[in-house]
């Protein structure tokens, strides 16, 4: 089997069993609420006392941006990215947009049950919104003013006067407050208090006003904090004045401040959400535009096949494949051919992190750099890529201008020459690319030929029988863990062209239980793991991933074992970059250094969102550049949902 039958982002075995950094795993489990902040994860540590400057800015503002200015300015209407004149009206028809077949709760932060994902896109709100035309900025919504302090110390939102939740009753610091005391206790699911804690202490300044006095201080947990999603703190509140406990809130309805609220509710197999004519933001430039559907109904399926049937069939109006096997041979046909549904790849310029088999250098069989190249080297992607749907990856920052190009800078150079002595030569060198077979019949050959003499460089050859051996004997032979059924075919043609030069890699299929147990020992010899979205590079990435620290620790994310000074360094000054050019300089010095370091075999990406629609839209003239189709997961809009809307609603069965 090809890779046309996955893709970057959405298999199982990539996403829902922790095949991501631990941070993106977080990014999932909180993906199920409102617009959380873009890196909720393992924060930086704090900054250090004498920090000259903040890569944000200070002051009461209306957005706050890392690294660069906010692209809309103080008393901005709308977004490019929207149309303010957009019509009214209609029922938008969707299907589940990710696994879940069916809801059984309105409670989206416990830990047992499916709550539906509408409730993350329509109904809950944060205290900024992030928007979607650049790389990290939050907008004020729920709040009308932010203020950073200098030292990253604190955030203090305050409140927009009209803010009200859809009982009429208005938004206070009070549920701000309750909303973060119940996120950081113990009635709610794991993750939550381990993202959340990062904030600290919360102080109620007034009625409006609420400040966060920052346990970590860090660019990720200030906006972590403006990604606080909120709610009323008379939701659970019975008529006594006593209180439910949180994990106890099953099917009571949240009280939110979204546009949408629920209307009804069927055998958690359809869910109906209204547009309240009496959204508080409706007239404000943050929502301007966004929201043109008067209802929202989602139909839940019990499978993709089935799903697939009735959105050709008219049930639902679009629909994201995560399949590129399906992209190709299903979303075609008469209906397609005709205009009746449009089918586009767009694209997003989100950054995708490394998809990859990851070799555990813990283990002897994976120590030398040169058997790493090898192994990578007898990968055929272009054969695996015969659909031509990905992207090879060769950076850790694929598909954004902080991957590594041609020769280091002179300031990469004042980064990396005081770690020549540890480091690869090749760093010094030409950025890396990946091995291809594109050159010719006989490419394929050549690597295979390259491999073997760099097996033998380190001390292995072919014996009498074909089979890679040391000088002890003992036969090269690696296993692949997993917990995918079927993996085995996903790396058919590797596990061929590796026998052909001696080397056995055997597939080890295990359940998710005992998976994520030897992930958390590193119990492998390789892995794939999936790195996952981002904007900006973020140092909390690698510093759970990539440094000696977290090398030796269990359930670090640290999965390759990689243990660099060098990489310690530079992920400090990651961390220590206040201007763009300085976080530009480090993650292109650390993406050099890990490249050629060889810790994987570097596989795919797909920097874009795969929809078919029925052609009833009207849409935006501008497509923004950091925004999902329909997921509830990413931190950033559902732009099709959000700001598309129906050029004759009448036209459309209200059913």
């Amino acid at each position: 089997m090809t890779a046309d039958d996955r893709t970057a982002s959405d298999e199982p075995n990539l996403q829902a069993a922790g095949l991501m950094m631990r941070r993106r795993a977080w990014l999932a489990a909180l993906g199920s609420v409102g617009m959380i902040g873009p890196w909720p994860g393992r924060a930086a540590p704090a900054a250090p006392a004498d920090a000259p400057r903040s890569p944000i800015a200070t002051g009461w503002v209306h957005a706050i941006a890392a690294f660069t200015e906010p692209a809309y300015p103080a008393g901005y209407t709308h977004f490019g990215y929207v149309d303010p004149q957009a019509p009214k009206g209609g029922t938008l028809h969707l299907g589940n947009p990710d696994r879940r077949t069916s809801f059984d709760k309105f409670n989206p932060f416990t830990t047992r049950g499916n709550a539906p994902a509408a409730l993350s896109l329509f109904m809950f709100e944060s205290l900024a919104m992030l928007g979607a035309d650049e790389p990290m900025t939050a907008y004020g919504l729920l709040a009308q003013e932010m203020k950073v302090e200098p030292d990253l110390s604190a955030v203090t939102f305050r409140l927009h006067p009209r803010a009200r939740f859809h009982d009429g009753s208005p938004v206070h610091a009070e549920d701000v407050l309750h909303s973060f005391q119940t996120l950081t206790g113990p009635e709610v699911a794991p993750a939550y208090p381990v993202v959340y804690g990062a904030l600290g202490k919360a102080v109620v300044v007034d009625e409006r006003t609420i400040r966060f006095e920052l346990r970590d201080r860090s660019v990720d947990t200030v906006f972590t904090a403006a990604g606080l999603s909120v709610f009323s703190r008379r939701w659970g509140l019975n008529a006594d004045g006593t209180r439910k406990r949180f994990d106890e809130l099953v099917t009571e309805y949240p009280i939110t401040s979204g546009p949408y609220t629920i209307t009804r509710a069927e055998s958690g197999r359809r869910l109906e959400l209204q547009r309240n004519p009496d959204y508080w933001a409706r007239d404000l430039p943050v929502r301007r535009g966004w929201f043109n559907f008067d209802r929202i109904v989602y139909r839940y399926y019990k499978d993709r096949a089935v799903q697939m049937e009735a959105f050709k069939a008219g049930e639902f109006d679009l629909l994201k494949e995560y399949s590129a096997r399906r992209w190709v041979r299903q979303h075609a046909g008469p209906k397609w051919d005709d205009g009746r549904i449009r089918k586009q790849r767009l694209a997003t310029k989100m950054g995708q992190g490394m998809q990859a088999y990851r070799y555990n250098l813990r283990r002897p069989l994976m120590a030398d750099i040169r058997v790493r190249e090898a192994l990578t080297l007898a990968y055929d992607f272009e054969w695996v890529n015969v659909l031509g749907t990905f992207k090879r990856a060769h950076s850790m920052f694929n598909n954004t201008d902080f991957a590594a190009t041609g020769l280091p800078s002179p300031a990469e150079l004042k980064l990396l020459e005081p770690h020549r002595a540890e480091l690869p030569p090749a760093v010094f060198g030409p950025a890396y690319v990946p091995p291809s077979t594109v050159g010719g019949p006989n490419a394929l050959r050549d690597n295979l030929k390259r491999a073997r003499d760099l097996f033998g460089q380190a001390g292995w050859k072919v014996d009498a029988d074909g089979v890679m051996r040391n000088a002890q004997g003992q036969a090269y032979e690696f296993e692949y863990l997993t917990p995918e059924e079927g993996a085995a075919r996903n790396v058919a043609a590797w596990t061929q062209n590796l026998a052909k030069i001696g080397v056995a890699l055997k597939v080890r299929q295990v359940d998710y239980a005992l998976f994520n147990k030897r992930l958390e020992v590193f119990d492998f010899d390789m892995t794939a793991i999936v790195a996952g979205d981002f904007t900006l590079p973020a140092a909390s990435d690698y510093q759970a991933s990539w440094t000696t620290k977290a090398a030796d620790q269990t359930d670090s994310g640290a999965y390759s074992g990689l243990k660099l000074r060098a990489l310690d360094d530079l992920i400090e000054q990651l961390a220590r970059a206040v201007t763009i050019e300085e976080l530009r300089t480090a993650a292109r010095a650390i993406d050099r250094v890990i490249m050629h370091s060889q810790p994987f075999m570097p596989e795919l990406y797909v920097a874009d969102e795969p929809i078919s629609w029925w052609n009833r839209f009207g849409m935006p003239e501008r497509v923004p550049g950091y925004f999902s189709a329909d997921s509830a997961i990413s931190p950033y809009p559902a732009w099709p949902l959000m700001t598309w809307w129906l050029r004759d609603p009448a036209a459309r069965r209200q059913g």
